[in-house]
């Protein structure tokens, strides 16, 4: 039996009470809190004597337990515990605030090694909370867990020590021996046993690295399984190009990085076999949604409808007035299809839909709802990528019979890291912008010189331009950091009291949030004090100013697409960067965003610095989410990529009994992910 299926209840100890506590933490069985991987290690260091501790530093001591515990209640209902401890060289005093049980851990007469900060006073030295370990049990390195209220550190390890008593003596591992030897692996009872109890710091490394490539190969072979039964199906037939006609029509010439994307969408459509699944990704304001438009042209000349769904409203509407204004001269129908509309709205625009009336619809989330039916979708858009999971892009698709699937992505991704996160997809970059495309002269300032960027705010407000300010995620205790609503509040009275300034944030309502963005685009508001909510693409032509407070809190690709809601008129725009932060690598990265406006080129920069975290957030873009790799571990990927292309070309269905560990595997991680993306 696969310790997978053995319940978390299983271990001594294990009541619904603390079962549910782990389950908080996606820990519900034995073997996923195998794989409950530690977040970082306490490294405890040497002894020392008590006579010779130091106020105010972390130290360990090994000492004797010679008082009983004694324990009062303080204000405010807390509990208090204090005991003594002794060694050769003299006595402390340990305090604990609310344990309830730390009389039963601490035995008199037995000895420990206690860690954690020394103080002194008057009366001698005593350590508050500290960690410890009976010495028969201690370790060089002692793994630190992510937890959940009411769950401690050592009730993990006890757990996970356990946990590991149940592995058999022989353990199937997923990765075969000829792997294994190539690049230099241990085994996996040695990765696991090492990665929450190391031996020494190789030890970990060698367990580390195990770890971290077997994840990154089962990524990379599922998304390539995904992407191989894909082409098994069969594509909706477009024969005909129409793109010199939908080219010709247009009042701008366009970029050749424009026209070959174009061609590699028209290409998969007419020449494949098996739907297009392909990704165009480009710099803000390359021209992506032309690139959109022709796959739109060519998909309803060949007799289908298409699909275009966009993460917000805001800019659903803008796509759609866009598309219909195009479209028109061709007789082609366009409709949108929104959240907030009425019942009956909706109603009328699917009927269109269904009956066919309809050839291409623009719309949000509202289109993978069950009510929302076509005739004969042939291809399906999606905006913003990363608003976008896998299962949300099948969704769209099982609208249609094997429609034609293209996503956009305004991040620039550095093309290598594209093609390994977005397995499942071909990849297009458009890597220049239109001619005419305003280069936004960038600033760096310290917050002295708020004041003159303020009034330089103003003039533009005065010459009738729009401008935004942007500030970052307010968290607690971080009062230094300028929040929306206060800094809004504060300009409304003060400087801008004469101008309409509008508020955005992310816990607004989503049709508030339209609603104001509604009035920026239709300039009602000259202000806009924001989040990053709006560095999605809504195109607001009359904006020249971005000012962007505490810079030093973003990464450098989202500061560029924040930097992207201006320079898209015809008027000179500017990006100020507001820092007070002078430390070595804040200065490298905002000096980055001054010299170049080259979104490709800043990703480059972003991946060295801070990894790919700032491109995916937390869950990489709807994919599985990963316990012990790092994208930013390139060199990582790099290796298992060539490890998934040899085991494919080997077995591309995975069939051979050497990599059954593998498809197991395979199917742990995509399911763990509620994806549809494997089934």
């Amino acid at each position: 039996m696969s310790l997978y299926d053995v319940p978390i209840t299983a271990l001594k100890g294990f009541g619904k009470t603390r079962a549910a506590l782990f389950s908080k933490l996606k820990v519900n069985s034995v073997g996923e809190l195998l794989r409950f991987y530690p977040r970082t290690y306490s490294q405890w260091g040497d002894l020392t004597p008590i006579n010779e501790l130091k106020n105010g530093e972390k130290q360990m001591i090994k000492a004797t337990v010679v008082s009983a515990v004694s324990t009062s209640r303080i204000k405010g209902g807390r509990l208090l515990s204090k005991v003594q401890v002794a060694d050769d060289t003299g006595v402390a005093q340990l305090v604990f605030f609310n344990n309830k049980y730390i009389s039963s851990m601490l035995k008199y007469s037995e000895e420990y090694c206690f860690y954690g900060k020394v103080n002194r006073d008057l009366y001698g030295f005593s350590i508050t909370a500290p960690e410890f370990t009976k010495v028969t049990q201690l370790s060089s390195i002692t793994p630190v867990y992510n937890l959940t209220s009411g769950l401690t550190n050592r009730v993990v390890i006890t757990a996970v020590k356990e946990a590991l008593s149940m592995l058999p003596e022989v353990i199937n591992d997923p990765l075969p021996d000829e792997i294994l030897k190539k690049y230099n692996l241990c085994t996996l009872s040695f990765a696991l046993k090492n990665i929450h109890f190391p031996e020494d710091s190789e030890s970990l490394e060698k367990a580390r690295k195990r770890l971290v490539f077997e994840e990154f190969l089962v990524l990379c072979l599922g998304l390539s399984l995904f992407k191989s039964r894909k082409l098994t199906d069969t594509a909706c037939k477009m024969p005909v190009d129409f793109t010199s006609e939908f080219i010709s029509s247009l009042p701008y010439t366009l970029t050749n990085a424009q026209k070959n994307a174009i061609i590699d969408c028209v290409n998969d459509m007419k020449n494949k076999k098996s739907p297009m699944n392909r990704l165009v990704q480009g710099d803000v304001g390359c021209g992506k949604t032309v690139v959109a438009a022709a796959v739109c042209y060519n998909t309803v000349k060949n007799g289908y409808q298409a699909a275009f769904m966009a993460p917000t409203e805001i800019l659903a509407q803008q796509h759609y007035e866009n598309l219909k204004k195009m479209f028109a001269p061709f007789g082609i129908s366009v409709g949108i299809l929104t959240g907030s509309m009425t019942k009956s709205a909706k109603d009328k625009v699917r009927a269109r839909l269904e009956s066919g009336e309809t050839d291409i619809i623009i719309g949000t989330h509202a289109l993978i709802t069950d009510s929302t039916k076509f005739k004969n979708l042939g291809c399906a858009i999606t905006d913003e990528q990363h608003r976008f999971g896998v299962e949300q892009r099948s969704k769209l698709a099982k609208k249609g019979e094997k429609p034609h699937i293209l996503v956009l992505s305004a991040t620039p991704i550095p093309r290598t890291l594209a093609l390994i996160i977005y397995g499942d997809l071909d990849v297009t970059c458009i890597d220049e912008l239109p001619p005419g495309r305003q280069k936004v002269q960038t600033l760096l300032i310290d917050s002295k010189k708020r004041a003159r960027a303020l009034n330089f705010i103003k003039e533009e407000l005065n010459n009738g331009r729009q401008c935004y300010i942007v500030c970052p995620l307010v968290e607690d205790g971080e009062l230094d950091l300028q929040s929306a609503e206060s800094y809004a509040a504060e300009l409304m009275l003060t400087e801008f009291a004469d101008y309409p300034v509008g508020i955005l944030h992310g816990k607004m309502k989503p049709k508030d949030k339209d609603a104001v963005m509604a009035d920026f685009v239709s300039n009602n508001i000259s202000l806009l004090v924001s989040t990053t909510v709006v560095e999605v693409g809504v195109d607001v032509k009359n904006a020249t100013i971005i000012m962007i407070e505490n810079a030093e809190r973003f990464g450098l690709s989202q500061l560029h697409q924040l930097r992207g809601r201006v320079g898209r008129g015809e008027h000179k725009s500017y990006c100020i960067l507001v820092s007070d932060n002078s430390g070595e690598d804040t200065k490298k990265r905002l000096d980055t965003m001054c010299r170049t406006n080259n979104g490709f080129e800043i990703a480059d920069e972003d991946l060295k610095l801070r990894g790919p975290g700032d491109f995916f957030g937390s869950r990489q873009h709807g994919l599985p989410q990963l316990n012990i790799a790092d994208f930013s571990d390139m060199e990582s990927l790099y290796k298992t990529r060539e490890a998934a292309a040899y085991i494919l070309e080997c077995s591309p269905d995975l069939s051979h009994s050497s990599f059954k560990g593998l498809k197991a595997m395979i199917k742990l991680l995509f399911s763990s992910n509620d994806s549809s993306a494997m089934n």
